[in-house]
């Protein structure tokens, strides 16, 4: 639209153009705007949240100087920011009461941008655009984005200072501005008004900028006027006092924060002076999106800067294992970039993150040891991705302080315990803390594993998720008590511990060492290269043989694992132990003692080793197995029929 077409605009221009003094930019600035307003932004609805975050700012001077009773221009004006749209004439005007500027304040801070850079950067940035970006963020354009959306724009300002007159500034963002006496008539502040390019007329619609302003300045602490209407309503509870917030409103911010209906399971409001300053309220939701299929996409924390939202989901301000985490966080200190869509990479982000993942694991801890049915539900839900976080070493003392596992002193599968928990009933002679993975309580149940810490009544963790084979050896040990899995114990630490009440060995047969050493060699001969090898057990109490890993260091569940990623290995060479004092070894060791080559024996020892490979999870060839099955089931039944025929009647 043409000045002529806008008589308000023509008013303005028709001036005393003696009055009237035209700046050009340097062609390196002239550059850098073209980049700015045509590169840089991803979404063009920026500009107004940068408008509205430099009239938030202006009025904060503005007060700032009334509060220190200061003679400042217009005392009577409210702190409010204004804005109307006009589609007929596609214009868009937002204005505030704040602090304005003089004409060498205007130059300064909007005519002279980069004025601190270099030609060597300007050429440097229009070379490679997208990967300098976050250089830009030292030099304070944002407003320049207004250019994105508006082909001619028109501020009127007016200074805070008692007797400064009013000035319009105009600019095409080509290449120049210009400046001349504002309306006589002027009150203090500032008004920025947007001629908009064809492809962005939808911003001089009242919807599109009611919109806008919810999604990015709902809790600016000024009023927002649209039209005349206050828009934003909502009240940024996280930087009130803890003492002034009710229960409901904590539950009502994270429906609109975080999209839900549901109420949380628990929230932690939160506010640091050290290392910097920050507010947060962070929410724990009662359902897991993971697991309801929604994936990894939506998840991440809104970032604020004085109330003005920068990050709908900031994924860089907690780690991966806290992405259930819904809330804010919201800093004055933080350093951003241009377009304010990503934070640059600096302490202060790490910083915050420190601070707020030990306060926030601390929560977890308090919740734990206070409301622990209130805990187990957001374990239950979040505690897979929780786990994840055994790798940050920082944090790792108080992530393994939340961690909940079933175990087998639980009444059941549901019933969980905290390692803080295990170690305070554990045996006083007791070297660690002892787990075993499986896929369920009932495999657990029945690992020949646990047979010599069950006689001896020592708690084993049981581990049904695979990552607990990193979780846990990744934590390496709690409270000075070493990790280790069940089926890599030191059996002679264990057998320091006595076993609980009366041993009966009167029941079981009685072995030579001697002999039953000689039938572990005659059953390594028969398994030949699918055992390591084949010893006496010292661990076994119940079974009759058990198979271990010939890797010190790597349990069962690891090597399954490691199978896994790689399913064309073979099944890892493991040792089996047999137990002397159990009848089926007893009767084999008989066998073996009639005839050392017995076909009978090599029938049985290979149906043993297919069992336990069945229980050890490593079974390849079930076909096999059944076969031979059938195989001694077959002459199991004939002896049975023979010895019946030599029965006499």
């Amino acid at each position: 639209m043409s000045d002529k077409e806008n008589p308000k605009t023509e008013n303005k221009q028709t001036q005393s153009k003696s009055k009237s003094e035209k700046f050009e930019f340097q062609a390196e600035i002239r550059q850098l705007l073209d980049i700015l307003t045509h590169s840089l932004y991803t979404h063009h609805d920026i500009f107004i949240r940068e408008l509205i975050s430099n009239a938030a700012d202006a009025l904060d001077k503005a007060r700032f100087k009334s509060m220190k009773d200061e003679d400042i221009q217009d005392k009577e004006l409210n702190y409010t920011i204004n804005i109307e749209t006009d589609d007929k004439n596609k214009i868009l005007t937002i204005s505030d009461t704040g602090i304005g500027m003089t004409k060498q304040e205007l130059i300064d801070n909007i005519g002279t941008i980069a004025r601190s850079g270099t030609s060597d950067f300007i050429k440097t940035l229009a070379k490679d655009k997208k990967d300098n970006v976050n250089l830009i963020g030292k030099f304070g354009v944002g407003f320049y984005s207004v250019f994105m959306a508006g082909e001619r724009v028109e501020l009127t300002t007016k200074s805070a200072i008692p007797g400064e007159p009013a000035y319009l500034w105009t600019s095409d963002g080509s290449g120049s501005f210009e400046i001349i006496p504002g309306p006589k008539n002027a009150k203090r502040g500032t008004s920025v008004k947007v001629f908009l390019r064809k492809d962005d007329e939808e911003f001089a619609e009242e919807n599109n900028v009611k919109s806008t302003i919810q999604k990015y300045s709902n809790f600016v602490p000024y009023p927002i006027h649209l039209n005349r209407e206050q828009v934003n309503k909502l009240s940024a509870i996280w930087r009130e006092p803890r003492s002034a917030v009710k229960e409901e409103q904590y539950k009502e911010f994270f429906k609109f924060i975080a999209n839900e209906t549901e109420e949380p399971l628990t929230h932690m409001h939160l506010s640091a002076d050290v290392p910097i300053q920050f507010h947060s309220l962070l929410y724990v939701p009662k359902s897991n999106r993971e697991l309801m299929g929604f994936g990894k996409d939506d998840f991440g924390i809104s970032l604020f800067v004085r109330r003005v939202l920068v990050e709908g989901h900031a994924t860089d301000v907690l780690p991966g294992y806290l992405r259930f985490v819904r809330g804010v966080i919201d800093s004055d200190d933080l350093p951003l970039n241009i377009s304010r869509e990503a934070l640059q990479h600096n302490p202060y982000l790490s910083k915050i993150e420190k601070v707020i993942v030990g306060k926030f694991l601390g929560h977890l801890k308090t919740l734990l040891d206070k409301d622990f049915e209130t805990y187990k539900k957001i374990w239950e839900q979040h505690g897979r991705i929780l786990k994840e976080g055994y790798t940050d070493y920082a944090h790792k003392d108080k992530l393994a302080d939340v961690l909940l596992f079933n175990s087998s002193k639980s009444k059941d599968k549901d019933e969980l315990i905290s390692l803080s928990t295990y170690v305070d009933r554990m045996h006083e002679k007791q070297e660690g803390i002892y787990f075993l993975s499986g896929p369920s309580r009932e495999a657990l149940e029945t690992n020949p594993n646990l047979e010599m810490f069950r006689v001896r009544d020592i708690e084993v963790l049981y581990c049904y998720d695979p990552i607990d084979e990193f979780v846990l050896p990744g934590l390496i040990e709690y409270k000075d008590k070493k990790l280790i899995s069940a089926d890599q114990a030191d059996v002679s630490k264990l057998k320091e511990i006595p076993v609980k009440g009366d041993e009966k060995k009167e029941d079981k047969p009685q072995v030579d060492k001697q002999d039953a050493d000689k039938l572990a060699r005659r059953i390594k001969d028969i398994l030949g290269d699918k055992v390591e090898d084949v010893r006496l057990s010292e661990r076994l109490v119940d079974s009759p043989a058990i198979l271990v890993g010939a890797q010190p260091g790597i349990s069962s569940q690891m090597e399954k694992i490691m199978q896994m990623m790689d399913k064309d290995a073979k099944p890892p060479k493991r040792v089996m132990e047999i137990n002397k004092e159990h009848p089926l070894i007893a009767d084999m060791l008989q066998l073996y003692q009639k005839d050392t080559q017995s076909p009978v024996l090599e029938r049985i020892t290979n149906r043993l080793y297919d069992s336990l490979l069945l229980l050890d999870g490593f079974l390849t060839d079930p076909h096999e197995m059944a076969l031979g099955q059938q195989t001694l089931l077959t002459e199991y039944t004939k002896m049975i029929l023979q010895e019946k025929d030599k029965t006499p009647e």
